[in-house]
């Protein structure tokens, strides 16, 4: 579908956690030709349903989706994999005449589209190695402290948990001498070949969301005919080859399912910690949106964000 300018138009729904992303996008996929990209680093996973709130098979029905279902639970998925992806998809569904839709919450794979590659140095095994030893004697925690001395501006948007990004950061600080976020400030603005309308659906009551988070997770840990989270994780355990260190079993609420079938936690803190980590999640994903100052921002719990959408939509297209 094409806008007001030459370019063909795509649209991103873009919010934190449990902000409605999937039903607004199906509204307007009811509404208008549409193709939907899911934009999310834990949709790519073959076997992980429940955890990661995809959509049902009726949803999936409703609407071609893309990225969902494209890889095992054992391998990776990269930002420039995502983004080489998403620009021969957007290309072949605006052939198709229809709209692209870029759903999701993994900002990280929102900038690195719009933005570009960075030219980051690569990975270093031995530098990788000294810092996992030193994870291992102080924490990760105690890491990203050292982190935010080095580079406040990449700290603050990261978990002192996400043992991954922390080290990375750190990786890149020790090998270039420059803070991450300078380098990535440094990169040159890369121009679409697609015109980006892009909504986020933001709480204006934090706590609201705060609410819808708890009662999504009591679902996911509920009994239901697809199973549960904790029957989706004994399965993968079962499997073998798995381990808590993939990116894969670091996704929110896997990684806490993994802990309480080892036994190393009980159910209410299983329940606890997967409820703050959901939270957590849902700050830094608000976080990155604010960084965002094209975002047109609607509120996740007004009543048809979805409509409020599609006049914008059909303004562009003219």
């Amino acid at each position: 579908m094409h806008s007001n300018s030459k370019l063909p138009l795509a649209v991103a729904i873009m919010g934190p956690t449990a902000s409605g992303k999937t039903a607004a996008a199906l509204a307007i996929a009811a509404q208008l030709p549409c193709e939907i990209i899911s934009v999310d680093s834990a949709l790519v996973y073959r076997g992980m349903d429940i955890g990661t709130a995809k959509p049902s098979r009726a949803e999936l029905a409703a609407a071609p989706h893309h990225l969902i279902d494209i890889i095992d639970p054992l391998d990776a998925y990269s930002v420039a994999q995502f983004r080489t992806d998403t620009l021969r998809l957007v290309d072949e569904i605006a052939a198709r005449g229809k709209l692209p839709l870029l759903v999701g919450g993994t900002m990280l794979y929102f900038k690195g589209l719009k933005d570009g590659l960075d030219d980051l140095p690569g990975a270093d095994p031995d530098l990788r190695a000294a810092l996992e030893e030193d994870a291992a004697r102080i924490g990760w925690p105690a890491m990203h402290a050292r982190l935010a001395l080095l580079d406040p501006e990449t700290a603050a948007r990261l978990a002192p948990a996400d043992a991954q990004r922390i080290q990375r950061a750190l990786e890149i600080c020790t090998l270039s001498g420059k803070p991450m976020s300078e380098l990535l400030a440094q990169r040159e603005q890369t121009s679409l070949p697609f015109e980006l309308l892009s909504f986020a659906l933001e709480p204006s009551d934090r706590a609201v969301l705060h609410q819808r988070i708890a009662q999504r997770f009591d679902v996911m840990l509920a009994d239901s005919p697809a199973g549960n989270l904790l029957t989706e994780v004994a399965q993968l355990r079962r499997r073998g080859d798995l381990h808590p260190g993939l990116p894969s079993m670091r996704c929110v609420g896997y990684r806490q399912a993994w802990e309480y079938l080892d036994g190393s936690i009980d159910y209410a803190t299983l329940r606890e910690t997967g409820i703050i980590a959901t939270r957590q999640l849902a700050k830094r994903q608000l976080t990155w949106l604010r960084s965002m100052p094209e975002r047109v921002v609607l509120d996740c719990l007004g009543s048809d964000p979805a409509s409020a959408m599609l006049a914008q939509i059909r303004t562009r297209l003219g």
